[in-house]
């Protein structure tokens, strides 16, 4: 559903938006990578389906895909989830070392409106981690370095175009969806998500895609790249859409326990049989922490933009597109 926001007026015209957006991809990528310890590498646009290497997402939605002459059927890949983890290893990476990719994506089934488009644009990073280091200090740490850098970069981008910077809170609130659930049992995930973010400012919401104490799942996560104990979504309180904006999805990665008891309860042990699985129940690959990090969201965020189209060039619908340029929304 589309949202207008009340007497709607961009701060920055397209040409000045487009220089914040480079301003944004340079100083992020530059610092996520200081402060995380990644190199950066090249990345697929595509893999073969056969190689079990693209992301599933909540399981329902179909990559773009295609045949050429000497291969398997081809799929544009959805995110570089499970992609990374077999670069490590084969890069050489080791301990405390990991890398992040300009990682760009088809979602054909993503249903359009202000944050949502069928255009993915993220930096999709991976870190090597010991297998002491799977647990909840971990991830919250790694957490707060993103959000350090987040913050910091709003700085940046107020000293370039002090008018046209949206404020974010410096800390980041921890709760996991099953407690989310406890303190909002009235409402849907959604809803939940809205509430804690409009009382808090920036939470990462963490342990999704197992059943919580309803029976339900919070939010659909694919069983065999994230360890639904350990991973979580980086949310802020977006004021001028009044929701919460996701800027991240990421975890720690599941190891050769929790890849076969989530494969389980997603009733797909078949996968276990492709090459990528089976690297994680031979210990073949190393134990890892890593995510996705929306280029175009963060770039929306901090320039206080009311659709995601105003910092990136895709497709929307017809009807869309005059609704929004009748609201002073210039979609690229």
């Amino acid at each position: 559903m589309l949202i207008i926001p009340e007497y709607y007026e961009p701060i920055l015209d397209v040409r000045e938006t487009q220089d914040a957006i480079k301003l944004i991809r340079d100083k992020f990528q530059k610092e996520i990578g200081i402060h995380l310890n990644l190199d950066r590498v090249s990345a697929p646009l595509f893999v073969e389906r056969s190689s079990g290497l693209n992301d599933n997402l909540n399981g329902v939605e179909k990559p773009v895909d295609f045949r050429i002459n000497g291969f398997d059927q081809i799929e544009i890949v959805h995110s570089l989830a499970k992609w990374k983890r077999m670069a490590l290893s084969k890069y050489g990476f080791r301990k405390g070392e990991g890398l992040y990719a300009n990682m760009n994506a088809i979602r054909k089934d993503e249903n359009m409106d202000n944050l949502h488009s069928i255009y993915v644009d993220q930096w999709d990073w991976e870190k090597v981690i010991d297998k002491s280091e799977r647990n909840i200090d971990t991830l919250k740490k790694t957490v707060r370095e993103i959000v350090k850098v987040i913050k910091h970069l709003e700085h940046e981008v107020w000293y370039a175009y002090p008018n046209g910077v949206y404020k974010i809170p410096k800390e980041v609130f921890f709760i996991t969806s099953e407690e989310l659930l406890q303190r909002y049992p009235d409402l849907n995930p959604k809803e939940r998500e809205n509430a804690i973010c409009r009382e808090k400012g920036c939470v990462f919401l963490m342990q999704i895609g197992d059943k919580l104490s309803n029976g339900e799942v919070h939010d659909g996560r694919a069983p065999d790249y994230d360890d639904w104990s350990l991973n979580g979504d980086l949310l802020y309180w977006y004021e001028p859409l009044a929701c919460a904006l996701e800027i991240s999805s990421m975890g720690i990665r599941v190891d050769e326990e929790s890849l076969i008891s989530q494969c389980e309860k997603a009733n797909c042990l078949d996968r276990l049989s492709l090459p990528y699985h089976k690297a994680i129940l031979n210990k073949e690959l190393p134990y890892t922490i890593g995510g996705g990090i929306g280029q175009s969201r963060l770039c929306m965020l901090l320039l206080k933009k009311a659709h995601i189209g105003e910092v990136q060039a895709s497709l929307w619908p017809q009807d869309m597109i005059a609704e929004c340029k009748r609201h002073n929304i210039n979609l690229l």
